[in-house]
């Protein structure tokens, strides 16, 4: 194949040395966020090991474990009891507004979410505010790690494109991103309502 492509043999397993191993890394790392996701963060690093070589992979469990670390989906461990009386921090959880909100217009309730979009070489994230009467997205910010900045990013984005009335309530999860003091002082500021954590 080499002679009649008019290339060396040392040139193409060069160009394989190079392009291979990243193109099967990323295969790897996609693999590992299905299962971590498919059991919802529940599994570590050695159940996902064991169900990579279940799948046909050979793939030793600190690997598995430097990936998940890398790309934050070590498993999150659950406490049986939980005192919900002290909370331990100082970050204020605010009522649920959302599940009783009766929508009749736009910018009544902006939904909060971020989500993994896997590229050829890299995982990238999408921080996204949707307003939840029309589902149209309001504000996004695109980064390559979880960190605060990226829905702080998206919200200011939200907020700049729709400049919301008062009476508008922010839903998101409990996720650190959105509990964080940098977030809720930026809602506090704009001060839309209470924001439904």
């Amino acid at each position: 194949m080499c002679h009649s492509a008019g290339v060396s043999r040392a040139s193409f397993y060069r160009v394989w040395q190079q392009r291979e191993p990243e193109e099967a890394a990323m295969e790897l790392r996609a693999r590992i966020q299905q299962i971590v996701v498919a059991h919802r963060r529940c599994y570590g690093y050695r159940r996902v090991a064991r169900d990579l070589k279940d799948q046909g992979w050979n793939v030793n469990h600190k690997r598995v474990a430097r990936m998940m670390a890398e790309d934050n989906l070590l498993a999150v461990r659950r406490r049986k009891y939980i005192v919900t009386t002290d909370s331990g921090h100082d970050v204020p959880v605010h009522r649920n507004l959302a599940a009783t909100l009766k929508l009749g217009g736009i910018n009544q309730l902006w939904v909060a979410d971020i989500t993994y979009i896997r590229l050829r070489e890299q995982f990238l994230y999408l921080a996204v505010v949707l307003d939840a009467y029309s589902r149209r997205v309001v504000g996004w910010a695109l980064g390559e790690s979880l960190e605060t900045s990226l829905v702080v990013a998206a919200l200011r984005k939200a907020i700049a494109e729709r400049k919301p009335g008062i009476g508008l309530v922010h839903h998101s999860d409990r996720g650190t991103q959105y509990a964080s003091r940098e977030y809720i002082s930026l809602l506090e500021e704009y001060e839309p309502r209470r924001p439904a954590l």
